[in-house]
């Protein structure tokens, strides 16, 4: 379906050697129908709706060892056959190498490791795998109880929203910097689609039923923090593409900035500096985390087991918050400093 299934072209960044790649961004379209096929398979008998839940052992098994084979083979693909060479980076660490990958951007023809393997399999599986707990929680209790069903709920709209803006995607930290290494190889196949679903694995063992104003507290924080997410992220987008689109109804403010790609060619570059990227440098992340609360809070106070996504998810955000800073600063130099001045908060305004 990645390869073949139609969809929208979309455009990353400029790679530090001058390439600027594109992209079939058909996720959305991949992710109906995945979940069409899986809803087909269990409506004629051919799979259980519990299929996930049924072989989650041995799924990660598999998850594992497919893993670390696919972060082995980039490794050496990186060495022997890379894409683009000028894009290719060592340390003189393999195992740092290994680790965080050597390979920015690899390719086999027209399939693009990172943005398949970021995406389709961790993040339909995660959609696919918390069906298949509701699935095994109806089974053993009879009920689904409101808790599933607000988990359920909120992380299927975080994904949607996912794949219907994968353009939006392809300018991220994952796609236009990390390197494709064991981070990213064995990330995807295994921490992602089987850490991003804990919350939704207890609630098949320990069915929690909100009262009413929980469950409407819990809805709410989780829908503002997506709309706070998805307006700071549309406010960016709009402003890459028309730099005079107004936002929240006034003319955007921005720094004027240029950086340097290793082939000599200077290209321009501006930092928003208003909406609510004038808040803060990553106010979008802050949406992000009450999202996250919101999933986590859903199963209620009785084992920190499902707040494990909160504690991981604030870890890497504040983690990509500091390598970005570090990042910008070699890329823009005195126009960072001044845009820092500007937007002096990271996360949140007054806290962070």
């Amino acid at each position: 379906m990645y390869l073949y299934l139609p969809g929208p072209v979309g455009t990353g960044q400029n790679t530090p050697a001058g390439y600027c790649l594109t992209y079939n961004v058909n996720g959305f379209r991949a992710f109906l129908v995945s979940h069409l096929m899986y809803f087909f398979l269990v409506f004629v008998g051919l799979i259980p709706a519990t299929i996930v839940y049924d072989y989650w052992p041995e799924l990660l098994a598999v998850a594992n060892t497919f893993g670390y084979t696919l972060a082995i083979f980039a490794y050496f693909k990186a060495h022997l056959f890379p894409t683009h060479p000028e894009d290719v980076k060592t340390t003189g660490n393999k195992i740092y190498d290994f680790f965080m990958g050597v390979e920015l951007n690899p390719r086999i023809g027209q399939f693009d490791f990172k943005l398949f393997f970021n995406g389709r399999p961790g993040i339909i599986g995660w959609s696919i795998t918390n069906l298949s707990f509701m699935a095994a929680q109806y089974e053993k209790f009879g009920t689904v109880s409101n808790s599933m069903i607000t988990v359920t709920f909120l992380q299927t709209i975080y994904i949607i929203d996912f794949f219907y803006h994968e353009d939006w995607y392809l300018c991220t930290i994952d796609i236009a910097h990390d390197h494709f290494g064991w981070y990213l190889a064995w990330g995807d196949s295994v921490w992602l689609p089987f850490n991003y679903t804990l919350q939704a694995l207890y609630l098949t063992y320990h069915p929690i039923v909100l009262s009413t104003n929980e469950f409407i507290f819990i809805n709410s924080l989780g829908l503002l923090g997506y709309w706070i997410f998805r307006v700071a992220n549309n406010q960016k987008k709009n402003f890459r593409a028309n730099h005079k689109a107004p936002i929240f109804g006034h003319p955007p403010t921005f720094i004027e900035a240029t950086y340097r790609t290793s082939d000599g060619r200077v290209h321009q570059s501006n930092l928003l500096t208003s909406g609510m990227w004038g808040y803060a440098r990553h106010f979008n992340y802050f949406g992000d985390l009450m999202i996250a609360f919101a999933f986590c809070r859903a199963c209620g106070n009785g084992h920190l087991y499902p707040y494990f996504y909160f504690i991981y998810m604030t870890m890497l955000l504040m983690s990509r918050v500091e390598r970005d800073q570090y990042r910008l600063q070699e890329k823009y130099g005195p126009k960072w400093e001044e845009y820092c001045a500007k937007v002096p908060w990271k996360i949140l305004p007054y806290v962070y």
